[in-house]
């Protein structure tokens, strides 16, 4: 009787002994099969909308013309392939230090004093002990950030209006020689980090409050026992709970740092003011959607994107070195 037959004989009936060899993901995947349904429809939409268009990047190395070809990838088969003779033109072209220097202006300007907003603002709230008035200020505070911005740049034309403006006709009332908000080059990043603070400081918060309930409160038991007040609580216990959330955050914000949001800029921009508004996200739409230079618009996005990969990346690692978690 061979080896085969005993097992079989053995074997209790209606149990299956599992053959050496069957691979694990095969076993996962009849266990969990409907969970594995769920995640087709995302799958899908990260292929289509995420992946599919990378292939696109190939423009950065053409001369890219949407007409030298037949069929859906006729023009990118049949378009001229010039190496990184684009980037060059990008690097020494007259517009491209003039909009690196603005972006960078903005995005930090916004790091110095946009990013410290919501967590000031947390703490704030964190300190508030009326649970209903704390919830009330929550609710006014986030109620900005569902307003879009071509909502938030009509108020600012309201308000700021050299003719009319409600706002502007009570500065000069102060201040006679006041300037023209919506066309001084010079007032175009405060204007932007005020609507940006008053839009988007309260939504901000929530990740940081978030962060601030997962403190211990016996800590705080224990400072009261020990004499702390309040401004050395929040200094020795509260920051040091949410620090790694802040570093998690301050992470993803330097891998924006040539991001500045196309809405908003545009709605904000004109030509009086385009010297420091023009920016990446605007200059790419100027060049690839009015122009048609497709190629040098998506070679500077190109750039964008190896440049925020790249701070991401170095960030992290100087967060590690210096004792966070990181990212990742």
């Amino acid at each position: 009787m061979g080896v085969h037959t005993k097992a079989r004989l053995l074997q209790p009936r209606g149990i299956t002994i599992e053959r050496r060899g069957t691979s694990t993901w095969r076993r996962e995947l009849s266990a969990h099969a409907w969970l594995y349904v769920f995640v087709v429809p995302g799958i899908i939409y990260m292929l289509i909308f995420v992946f599919l268009p990378l292939l696109g990047l190939v423009m950065a190395f053409q001369r890219f013309s949407p007409y030298s070809g037949s069929g859906p990838f006729g023009a990118f088969i049949h378009s001229e392939f010039v190496g990184f003779d684009i980037f060059r033109g990008l690097f020494n072209g007259p517009d491209f230090w003039r909009v690196l220097r603005n972006t960078l202006a903005i995005n930090i300007s916004a790091l110095i004093f946009y990013f410290p907003a919501p967590i000031i603002l947390a703490l704030l709230l964190h300190e508030i002990q009326n649970q209903a008035f704390k919830r009330t200020t929550q609710t006014i505070v986030y109620i900005p950030h569902f307003i879009s911005w071509v909502i938030v740049g009509s108020i600012t034309f309201q308000m700021f209006n050299a003719q009319d403006g409600i706002l502007m006709m009570l500065i000069k009332q102060v201040f006679p020689n006041m300037p023209n908000v919506l066309s001084t080059p010079g007032a175009f990043i405060p204007m932007l980090l005020g609507q940006s603070m008053w839009k988007e400081t309260g939504f901000g918060t929530i990740i940081y409050l978030a962060a601030l309930a997962s403190v211990d409160p016996q800590l705080y038991e224990a400072a009261t026992v020990d004499g702390a007040n309040r401004w050395q609580k929040m200094w020795n216990i509260t920051l040091p709970g949410i620090v790694g959330t802040i570093v998690i955050m301050l992470i993803l914000k330097l891998g924006q740092m040539l991001n500045t949001g196309y809405e908003q800029i545009f709605l904000m921009q004109n030509s009086l003011n385009r010297s420091v508004s023009d920016v990446f996200d605007t200059y790419i739409y100027t060049m690839s959607i009015i122009n048609g230079n497709y190629s040098l618009g998506t070679a500077m996005g190109l750039f964008k994107s190896v440049v925020g990969m790249l701070l991401v990346i170095g960030s992290n690692s100087l967060s590690k070195r210096f004792g966070s978690s990181g990212l990742y």
